[in-house]
């Protein structure tokens, strides 16, 4: 099941500062300015175990008030239509303004779950002054200071409150689940026909004209599985909408709904800062992957294309470089049937279990070649690893001083592990806990 979370709002009230917050992290740029965020900046967080998907929805907005009030319609409408949860986030130093009237408006027409997200309370006076957005007609609010996280422990004991925790839901399906997903017209759609035999998906030049996920039955060639393709055409007269913020939401469901997910990047063009964006949150999502670079047929190729084109694709994706890359043409069916067998087999390399006493193996023979760097005159001791029973791969290694195990000996330990265990295009968890 997956849990999208969109933040809309007018310019300036805060909503990077609350992105940054609830993600943990330092993702979106954050400035007094408003419009500083131009792209679409999307995460993944839990709270008390219950995981969803964070998008920021800020976008960059000049000139009049007129493109203001059209930029951030766009932005909510769409937030509306693709998300299951909105926060709307508002300002309690300026009030209630005719954008968020707006908006409120918005909102109120669509019946989507709205939680009104009142910032920039960091002291009693404001707290008793954010009581004024009740007028907005959307039911409670929550008052938070996104700066210093005040409030947010309530807002996010609402936001999840309904939401499942991954291990308490059902698996519905033994049937694998592929995503095909990339950026607007790399050629998913004619991927998605080539591997079906038929013309499922519309195909045309302009980037962009797959809308909906669309499930479609595999089963030819003792392979059964659910191909996943964000497709579907868009309407008319809405050519001139985000389509790079549409691909996202897509792509983020796309992802969360899907086993393996199958990312497609355009060789004419080399890997872009969009498709390592996509691969990051593949594998914040704990999905297999494989890359595939499409209209591979229209590119000179001299001896060595394949290893140096390959070799730009890992330093980008750089740490996690142990994924399958296949030069693949949707039109002329290049590699197709490679590509279904790769899927297959890191759909398999996600599911398998390692017997403890062949990880142990593989941990003794790792600590015996690199020990653990002393840290403060303490030694550190790694006496045995064991796999979680999670629907992933994940391993709990037991040492005396977890704490001081830094992230370039977990790689190391990691890279062990996938030299002696095939886990190509599978995102490996080690958790190191006190023994």
């Amino acid at each position: 099941m997956s849990n999208i979370v969109a933040i809309v709002g007018r310019p300036n009230v805060g909503k990077s500062t609350l992105f940054n917050r609830l993600c943990g992290g330092r993702k979106a740029i954050v400035d007094e300015l408003s419009g500083v965020t131009r792209d679409r900046h999307y995460g993944k967080s839990d709270w008390n175990g219950k995981e969803f998907s964070l998008i920021d929805t800020g976008g960059y907005i000049t000139n009049s008030d007129d493109i203001f009030e059209e930029e951030i319609r766009k932005q909510v409408l769409l937030a509306m239509e693709e998300s299951d949860t909105i926060l709307f986030v508002v300002d309690v130093i300026s009030g209630i303004t005719d954008l968020d009237e707006i908006i409120a408006g918005l909102l109120r027409k669509s019946g989507k779950r709205t939680l009104v997200v009142v910032n920039k309370v960091d002291n009693s006076q404001r707290y008793y002054d954010a009581s004024v957005f009740y007028g907005l007609g959307l039911g409670d609010i929550y008052t938070v200071s996104a700066i210093n996280g005040s409030g947010t422990g309530e807002l996010l004991d609402e936001l999840v409150k309904d939401y499942v925790k991954p291990e308490d839901q059902e698996d519905l399906a033994e049937v694998p689940r592929f995503a095909i997903v990339g950026r607007p017209n790399v050629g998913k759609s004619s991927l998605t026909n080539a591997l079906l035999g038929e013309e499922r998906n519309i195909v045309t030049p302009v980037a962009g004209t797959t809308r909906d996920a669309i499930y479609s039955n595999y089963k030819k060639f003792g392979h059964e599985f659910l191909l996943v393709d964000t497709a579907g055409l868009r309407k008319k007269g809405k050519t001139m909408e985000n389509i790079e913020f549409y691909s996202i939401m897509r792509s983020v469901r796309a992802i969360e709904n899907s086993d393996v997910s199958l990312l497609m990047i355009d060789a004419t063009r080399g890997i872009e800062a969009q498709d390592v964006n996509i691969f990051n949150l593949i594998v914040r999502n704990k999905k297999g992957v494989l890359i595939l670079v499409n209209k591979w047929d229209v590119i000179e190729k001299e001896t060595n294309s394949v290893k140096e084109f390959t070799k730009a694709i890992k330093e980008r994706i750089s740490p996690f470089e142990d994924v399958p890359v296949i030069f693949t043409s949707a039109v002329t069916k290049q590699r197709i049937h490679k590509t279904l067998e790769t899927a297959i087999e890191v759909y398999g390399r996600r599911k398998q279990r390692i017997a403890t006493s062949k990880l142990n193996e593989v941990l003794r023979k790792a600590v015996d070649q690199f020990h653990p760097p002393a840290v403060k005159g303490k030694h550190i001791k790694i006496n045995y690893v064991t796999q979680l029973p999670v629907s992933t791969p994940a391993f709990a290694f037991f040492c005396n001083l977890p704490q001081y195990i830094r992230d370039p000996y977990k790689r190391y330990l990691e890279n062990r592990m996938r030299e002696s265990f095939n886990f190509s295009g599978v995102p490996l968890q080690l958790f190191f806990r006190k023994k």
